[in-house]
């Protein structure tokens, strides 16, 4: 197969997939070698970025996912008449960051954490999959589990869970006028 044909047909299944696909997997469907798969993406982002496309392929820790550019949000929005998600409380941020700085975790350690019952918060995140269960521990009771998904990933503009910022000690702490200025590229 000539490397533009690998390119359409990669091209075609990522747009048909519409979900993140594993690089190994999409290297078998398509029939193309995982390193050629690995540099047709690149590629295919680079003619996006020349052509002004409203396309780009995302890296979710192994797997790809072809997406459309950000400040296209507002239109395609509009045309799927999509309800407006409710922002995220300030529980169920600091839910979030104890389990993605810390994960995999149990609900009772996020309690303890945050000094009141979380429990309502967690399966909340779960419903909005941006927390999903990771397994149970073996201790006492059989505790679940929990971890951040793909999803978080996504809605924070993270490639991977290590592309979460350092968290800074006390002598670096930032204040909430100086965190609601950053800027969460792809958040919601």
């Amino acid at each position: 197969m000539k490397f533009s044909e690998g390119m359409a047909v990669i091209e075609a299944v990522l747009f048909a997939c519409g979900e993140p696909i594993d690089a190994a997997k999409l290297s078998e469907a398509c029939e193309i070698e995982k390193d050629t798969v690995l540099k047709i993406i690149d590629r295919l982002n680079d003619r996006y970025t020349e052509n002004g496309s409203a396309f780009r392929i995302n890296r979710l820790g192994d797997s790809y996912q072809m997406m459309t550019q950000p400040q296209f949000a507002p239109y395609i929005k509009t045309a799927l008449e999509t309800r407006r998600q409710v922002p995220l409380s300030q529980a169920a941020m600091e839910v979030l960051a104890v389990v993605a700085y810390n994960q995999p975790v149990t609900k009772s350690f996020v309690e303890q954490v945050r000094g009141v019952d979380s429990s309502g918060v967690v399966n909340s995140l779960v419903e909005r999959d941006l927390l999903e269960e990771y397994g149970r521990l073996d201790l006492p009771g059989r505790p679940i589990a929990y971890k951040t998904t793909e999803n978080f990933l996504r809605c924070f503009g993270l490639t991977d869970i290590k592309g979460l910022p350092a968290i800074p000690d006390s002598t670096d702490q930032i204040d909430l006028e100086e965190f609601d200025e950053m800027n969460f590229s792809g958040s919601d």
